[in-house]
């Protein structure tokens, strides 16, 4: 990391280029094991694929998948039975599915990740989850924090995610900084206009770069990695985490005089 260029990090820790009309594109990293995809089914409807990377006849026959969309409304079959999904509405989908993607102006992210048991499906809508308001105005991170799957409420094997907010004015994001040894973070952000970006700031602590990213690209933090980005403009994020520990408080918060 602390050699590597700005193209070097951009190869191995970007995700780009997930959202095309009418395909289902994905990236399999080895961090825990995570798949972190799109699917933008366009006038069709769009199956789940059952990559090769992942040995096995179907996408869930060994993992669950948290799918968030990012579009305009659009719906989800899961084993034929069909969720409605708004604009950043989630949907827990457990082991052993069938899924398919439908809505004309819809976009969904999704993350898989290898699963040990099956749980129920569960529809998760951003105006029936309470948020956690965290920061302040005055510290310029100002957010709501969405939880949809965090180890309480909604059982899951090991798959977490939900959706942060920053509210107008604020730009920071996770900050201060934190890490969790033990598992692997996804953020996909959302919703900027497209000449804003967001810096996101990985690394060990006193070791941090950053990647310069644009609306609906990922980046992966692995566990040795801070994460914290600070956006041009409005925005929001959605983060996905998989690994061995599904205590969502589990973590180890970094001093900013760590940096």
């Amino acid at each position: 990391m602390e050699t590597a260029t700005n193209a070097d990090l951009r190869k191995n820790f970007l995700v780009e280029q997930l959202f095309r009309t009418g395909e289902v594109r994905g990236v399999y990293t080895h961090d825990d094991r995570l798949v972190v995809g799109g699917a933008v089914p366009g006038d069709g409807q769009l199956e789940l694929p059952a990559w090769d990377v992942l040995g096995a006849p179907a996408h869930l026959t060994r993992r669950e998948l948290g799918i968030v969309n990012v579009g305009q409304p659009g719906h989800v079959l899961v084993n034929n039975e069909k969720f409605e999904l708004r604009h950043l509405d989630g949907l827990f989908v457990g082991r052993g599915s069938e899924v398919v993607f439908a809505g004309p102006d819809a976009a969904f992210y999704f993350v898989s990740a290898p699963a040990h048991a099956t749980y129920p499906t569960t529809l998760l809508s951003r105006a029936a989850v309470e948020p956690v308001k965290l920061g302040s105005p005055q510290g310029a991170n100002e957010r709501s924090l969405y939880r949809y799957a965090w180890g309480q409420e909604l059982q899951t094997a090991v798959l977490q995610f939900g959706v942060t907010v920053i509210a107008d004015g604020s730009v920071w994001n996770t900050c201060p900084p934190h890490l969790h040894d033990r598992r692997t973070e996804v953020y996909l952000y959302v919703d900027l206009d497209e000449k804003d970006r967001v810096f996101h700031f990985m690394g060990r602590p006193g070791a941090a770069r950053h990647l310069a990213i644009r609306d609906r690209e990922a980046v992966i933090s692995p566990p040795w990695s801070i994460h914290s980005g600070v956006g041009t403009g409005s925005y929001a994020f959605i983060w996905a985490m998989g690994g061995e520990n599904n205590d969502y408080t589990d973590l180890t918060p970094v001093a900013l005089e760590d940096l």
